[in-house]
This record gives structure tokens, C-alpha cells and sequence, in this order.
């Protein structure tokens, strides 16, 4: 579904990701993982055409988007959840998720009136908060807003930058478990996020990003399983060193 070859890009002068070279399988969940400033949001910003590669090539679906404006690119069904959420707090929650469903204006307002009832069956709460002002919305919630609004326009590929970011344990349980039912109903996913370990134990492959470039890829089991890994992302140094 998504094939980046030789990718670089940056900010300016400042080149971020170096010869990156990745492949996301159709129905699969991909996480990218690793530390604060190793590229991981300049990756997903690229893909989301928010700024333009200095180098290489990004093809989704065999097309190439590297050169696209950021407006075009979720009509084609690629679509990013935001670090931070990014809702627009003086909105009602089902007019944020209206918005998120701008792309099937087209097919008109029953198509839109499906995906809504959709979004409320795979996140209950936000029907009952609908009406509410979204900056009202506890960061769960939000979260949730935020991934129901890029569900809206029905995308092949839904990618996700740090959705774990300030949320209690029990809530980021909830949410890994809607990424692992957007699986089941046939979407793809590519995740980034700092907790490797919840990333790596709902994923199929996995990769490593350090300053810019990939160390390690393979299946998430056998990341999860690396010594490496785990010293580096999973506290198992940590827990070594109380243990010994």
C-alpha cells in the first residue's frame, strides 16, 4: 500500500530523515518507533504531503504523492491523526466529524450520515458528547475525536502520530484497542509512538528510526524480542539492573 525509497527530507538546511527506505502492507498495522527527535513526525509529514521530500520517492498505492499538496492527499485515502490532537475546540464534536468528512460530499449527505453512525458505534462516548464544544472534551476524548474525524472519510490507510501522548493507562488501552478493530475492518495503520512496547504488542512489523535513519526493521515479535530494543525502548536495562 505505501512504499518509500531514498526518502530525505527536512526543515531547510536542516536535513532530518536520511536514505529511508520502508513498505506498509495492506491490512496490516506498522509501528515506527524511537526517541524524541529521531524523525518519526517529519516521516508521517512528509507521507501527508505537510512538507515537501528533498529527495526520493513516497507511492501510495503505486502512486506517487512526494510532490503533492497536503489538500489531495486524503481524498486519495491517506489520511494522519495529528500529535496533539489538533481538534477545533469551538466546534461540537459532530461538526468536527463532519469536517473530517469533506471528501464525500460528493456522494452526498446519506454517505455522510453513515460514516457518523459508524464513528459512534466505534466510539459510543462521542455520541453521547455530540452536541459539546470539543475543547470541553477530556484528552481521551479528544483523542478519540481526533481519530473518529480522519475515520470520516473512510481511508485505506490511517496513520497516527503518538496517540498515546498525556493519557491515563486504562485510556491508551482503549484506544490500541480501536487501532486493533480499524485492522479487523480491513484499514491500515502506521503508528508512531514512544510507548514501544503497547506499540510493538499490537503490531505486525515494526520500525526503529534513529537520528533520521532506520536501525532495525522486521516483525514487531522479534523487535520486541531484540536485547537492543529492549534496553533502548523497553526499560529492560531498568529492570535488569532492580532484578540484579
Amino acid at each position: 500500500m505505501l512504499k518509500i525509497r531514498n526518502l530525505e527530507a527536512g526543515y531547510g538546511k536542516l536535513k532530518v530523515l536520511k536514505d529511508i527506505w520502508m513498505h506498509v502492507k495492506k491490512g496490516q498495522i506498522v509501528t515506527i518507533i524511537g526517541a524524541n527527535g529521531a524523525g518519526k513526525t517529519t516521516l508521517l509529514s512528509a507521507i501527508s504531503g505537510m512538507i515537501r521530500p528533498t529527495s526520493g520517492e513516497i507511492l501510495f498505492e503505486d502512486r506517487e504523492i512526494s510532490s503533492m499538496v497536503a489538500q489531495k492527499i486524503p481524498a486519495l485515502g491517506c489520511v494522519m491523526v495529528p500529535e496533539g490532537r489538533q481538534i477545533f475546540a469551538a466546534l461540537s464534536v459532530e461538526e468536527n466529524l463532519i469536517l473530517g468528512g469533506h471528501c464525500l460530499k460528493p456522494k452526498g449527505k446519506k454517505a455522510i450520515e453513515n460514516q457518523l453512525r459508524h464513528q459512534y458505534e466505534l466510539f459510543p462516548i462521542l455520541e453521547e458528547r455530540k452536541n459539546q464544544y470539543a475543547g470541553t472534551l477530556s484528552g481521551g476524548e479528544q483523542q478519540m475525536l481526533a481519530m473518529g474525524r480522519a475515520l470520516m472519510s473512510k481511508p485505506s490507510l490511517i496513520m497516527m502520530d503518538e496517540p498515546s501522548t498525556g493519557l491515563a493507562p486504562l485510556i491508551v488501552q482503549a484506544i490500541f484497542e480501536v487501532i486493533v478493530k480499524m485492522r479487523e475492518e480491513g484499514r491500515t495503520v502506521l503508528l508512531v509512538e514512544q510507548n514501544a512496547k503497547a506499540a510493538l504488542g499490537i503490531a505486525d512489523r515494526g520500525y526503529v528510526l534513529e537520528t533520521g535513519k532506520i536501525i532495525l526493521q522486521g516483525p514487531a515479535s522479534d523487535l520486541l524480542a531484540n536485547r537492543d530494543v529492549q534496553r533502548a525502548y523497553l526499560g529492560r536495562e531498568k529492570i535488569e539492573k532492580q532484578q540484579g
